[in-house]
C-alpha cells in the first residue's frame, strides 16, 4: 500500500567555523554538496573551506549518514531493524540503537504509553486496509504482538518476547540522526551548525551571530510561527503529515493502546537539547491532552512545547 505524505522531503545542512569573523564570512570560500540521504535529497553548505578542503567532511556526512540508515532503516533490506523486525532478535547490537532504545524506552514511561516503538503491526495493518478501521479480530490481533515491555534490551541482545512483533523507530531515529550529524560537524570544527532533516538542530549561530531562526510549518508547508534556535532542536508532528489513505483523509499516528486514530491535536512542535527527544516527544503529544502533557514535559526539563493545534474534526 502507497503512503501518501505530504511532509517535505529535502534534507538541508549549512556550517561554518565559529572562528569566521562576521564581517569575513561573505569573503570566505563556500563549498557545497548535494546528493541523496535517507531517502531524500541532500544539500549541505560549508563555511570556510573550498571544494577540495571540504571533500573529507563531505564523505564522512555521506558515511554516518549510510552507517545510520543501515541501522535504522525500516524499509532497507538488510538493517539492524529489518533483521530484529524479520527475526525477533538481534544480536550484538550496536551502541546507537541500544541508546536508542534506552530513550524510546523512557520517553514510553514518561508518556504513560503513548510514545510506543511496538506499533508497527498496527502500523502495518492500517496501511493494509487503507486507512479503514479494520474489524476487531484483526484489531486484537495486532494489538496482542505490541506492548514496550515485551521488549528485552541488553548490551548482548535485543529480543521480542512474541512471534510476529515489530518495532518502528520513524517517530525518534529521524531526530537521532539529525543529532549525530550536527555534531559530527561540530567535531569537525564547525561550531555554527543548522542541520534539516524534518527534525532541525541549530548549534552556534548564524553568520551576523545571531540564533538560528527556524519556522514551523504546517503539512501543506504554510509557515505558522518562527522561532529562535542556539544549541536546540525543534520538531514538529502533525497527524496528516502522512496519509493511509487516498483521500489524504486517515492520519498515521495511532494511539497504542486503543490500536485506532486517537489523535487530538492536528499539529505539535516540541523544542529540546536533542532533536530525537523533540521527535518523540512532538509524536506522543499528539495523542496526550494537556495534562499529561504537562506531567512529560516535567520528566523532561530540556524540553518545551512550542506549539500545538488542536485537531478539528468534521
Amino acid at each position: 500500500m502507497k503512503r501518501h505524505t505530504s511532509r517535505r522531503r529535502f534534507l538541508t545542512m549549512t556550517a561554518a567555523f565559529a572562528a569566521l569573523p562576521t564581517l569575513a564570512v561573505a569573503t570566505q570560500p563556500v563549498a557545497e554538496w548535494r546528493g541523496t540521504a535517507l531517502g531524500a535529497g541532500a544539500f549541505l553548505r560549508l563555511v570556510g573551506l573550498d571544494d577540495n578542503q571540504a571533500r573529507d567532511t563531505f564523505a564522512a556526512v555521506e558515511a554516518e549518514l549510510a552507517r545510520l540508515e543501515s541501522i535504522f532503516s525500516l524499509y532497507q533490506e538488510g538493517s539492524c531493524l529489518s533483521r530484529l523486525n524479520h527475526t525477533g532478535r538481534l544480536a550484538a547490537p550496536p551502541l546507537e540503537m541500544l541508546a536508542l532504545l534506552t530513550l524510546a524506552g523512557a520517553i514510553h514511561a514518561s508518556t504513560n504509553g503513548a510514545f510506543d516503538p511496538t506499533i508497527q503491526p498496527l502500523w502495518a495493518l492500517y496501511a493494509r486496509t487503507r486507512g479503514q478501521v479494520p474489524d476487531k479480530g484483526l484489531l486484537d490481533e495486532a494489538r496482542a504482538r505490541t506492548g514496550w515491555e515485551k521488549v528485552r534490551i541488553t548490551a548482548a541482545e535485543i529480543a521480542f518476547a512474541h512471534p510476529g512483533m515489530a518495532i518502528t523507530l520513524n517517530g525518534i531515529a529521524q531526530g537521532y540522526i539529525t543529532d549525530r550529524v550536527a555534531q559530527l560537524l561540530r567535531g569537525r570544527g564547525f561550531d555554527n551548525v543548522l542541520v534539516d532533516m524534518g527534525e532541525i538542530a541549530g548549534l552556534g549561530q548564524r553568520d551576523d551571530m545571531r540564533p538560528w531562526h527556524v519556522g514551523i510549518s504546517t503539512p501543506d508547508g504554510r509557515i505558522v510561527r518562527r522561532l529562535a534556535l542556539s544549541d536546540r532542536a525543534l520538531a514538529t508532528s502533525s497527524p496528516m503529515g502522512t496519509v493511509f489513505d487516498d483521500d489524504g483523509s486517515f492520519g498515521h499516528i495511532l494511539h497504542p493502546q486503543h490500536g485506532v486514530p486517537k489523535a487530538a491535536r492536528a499539529l505539535v512542535s516540541v523544542s529540546a537539547d536533542r532533536a530525537a527527544l523533540a521527535d518523540a516527544l512532538s509524536t506522543a503529544f499528539c495523542i496526550m491532552n494537556d495534562a499529561e502533557v504537562a506531567t512529560a514535559l516535567e520528566a523532561h526539563p530540556t524540553a518545551r512545547l512550542e506549539m500545538t493545534r488542536k485537531l478539528v474534526r468534521v
